[in-house]
């Protein structure tokens, strides 16, 4: 008589929400840290006597809300771009803000499921070389609609909205009213920037998340949904998304400028309201 032994072969649990979210922007970006992207996002528990839950070397992003780190930010700054304070200034701003949206418009631009950027789960820890700085999570929550796989699963790590329009407020929720304008605000208490200004490079740097993400796709579908994420987080009058001349590409014009034409080496960057001359 034969005895037939039947070993069944683990299936691999279902990655986590963030994972899951993040996945092609990995795949798209490299697996390497890339710039401001902490690797993975998730920043390693910190132990229990660290202050606000913040790993060590970690800013607590709640602490540039309420303003007690932002003096911080704007000496990193200061040591990074040996300038004028106001232009430091704005160029850790615009570094802060393409960084800290890049999870949450990438998401949302190649998958339809927005991390959600709040003050109160995001991390901040600055270098004194490039990359100025880098953004992390202690943990996650990632908003998807209800026909989302990801909606029955996980439910600690997930929220779940109605549909795209409702996706589009949860990030403008999180991302900007409760993150960015607060930030601005402390910012632009201590030197003297516009609002305009430093609303330019947020609006900036939603764009570029939305191109990056999906470079090599349609042209024209970019476009709407770059347009349509810059629209749902009211920053579509300070940047224009437009296809390139002969139709293959996507460009990022801007209608404000970051400031770094003020460096001591001038820089104009690429779709600056600012054109550089002969």
């Amino acid at each position: 008589m034969t005895t037939v032994v039947r070993i069944d072969t683990p299936q691999p649990a279902a990655p986590a929400p963030l994972e899951a979210t993040l996945a092609p922007l990995r795949a798209r970006l490299g697996g390497t840290p890339n710039n401001g992207r902490y690797p993975g996002l998730l920043v390693r528990p910190a132990p229990p006597s660290a202050r606000d839950g913040a790993a060590p070397g970690w800013i607590p992003a709640t602490q540039l809300v309420d303003g007690t780190r932002v003096p911080e930010l704007l000496h990193a700054a200061g040591q990074r771009w040996p300038t004028e304070p106001h232009v430091a200034a704005a160029l850790a701003w615009k570094a802060y803000t393409y960084w800290l949206a890049l999870p949450a418009v990438a998401g949302y631009a190649m998958s339809r499921r927005v991390p959600l950027m709040r003050p109160d789960d995001v991390l901040i820890q600055l270098h004194d070389q490039q990359p100025f700085l880098s953004i992390g999570l202690r943990r996650a929550t990632v908003a998807v609609t209800a026909s989302d796989p990801l909606a029955a699963s996980h439910p600690d790590d997930v929220r779940v909205v109605a549909d795209d329009s409702a996706l589009l407020d949860a990030m403008r929720e999180a991302l900007l009213d409760a993150h960015l304008v607060p930030v601005l605000d402390q910012i632009r208490s201590r030197v003297h920037l516009g609002r305009r200004t430093l609303l330019g490079s947020a609006s900036s740097g939603v764009a570029y998340g939305v191109v990056r993400s999906l470079a090599g796709g349609p042209p024209e579908s970019i476009v709407d949904i770059a347009c349509a994420v810059l629209a749902a987080l009211g920053l579509d009058e300070l940047v224009d998304v437009v296809t390139t001349k002969d139709g293959l590409g996507v460009r990022v014009e801007r209608r404000t400028c970051c400031l770094a034409f003020k460096l001591p080496q001038p820089k104009i960057c690429s779709g600056c309201v600012l054109k550089p001359t002969a």
